[in-house]
């Protein structure tokens, strides 16, 4: 199996910076694509920003130019950078992967915990 541990979530300051931390682990054959997704209260879960292992990004609207994913292949590890942080930004941030993974091998997607923003004053 394959694990995704979010971390460096918290509380800022609008305008102030963050960044995320998603730790791949498990029987883990190759990492097609990581992705960061995000959900407030009472919305519906939306794309921050995904890279595929080639190094490949795609951004939602609201978080271009704001945001950075990189992708650490050799430590299966992805980040996302948030600079100029909103309020709107505030919710639960997740991590997903796309793995190849096990001794067959198998093929599938995998999500973290995730890990609480709140941008406030």
């Amino acid at each position: 199996q394959v694990q995704l541990v979010e971390s460096g979530g918290g509380l800022v300051q609008p305008g102030g910076s963050l960044t995320l931390s998603c730790a791949a682990s498990g029987n883990i054959v190759r990492i097609h694509g990581m992705s960061w997704y995000r959900q407030a209260p009472g919305k519906e879960r939306e794309l921050v920003a995904a890279i595929t292992n080639s190094g490949n990004t795609d951004y939602g609207d609201s978080v271009k130019g704001r945001f950075t994913i990189s992708m650490d292949n050799a430590k299966n590890t992805m980040y996302l950078q948030m600079n100029s942080l909103k309020p709107d930004d505030t919710a639960v941030y997740y991590c997903n992967a796309e793995v190849v993974f096990g001794s067959s091998p198998l093929l599938d997607d995998f999500w973290g915990q995730g890990t609480q923003v709140t941008v406030s004053s």
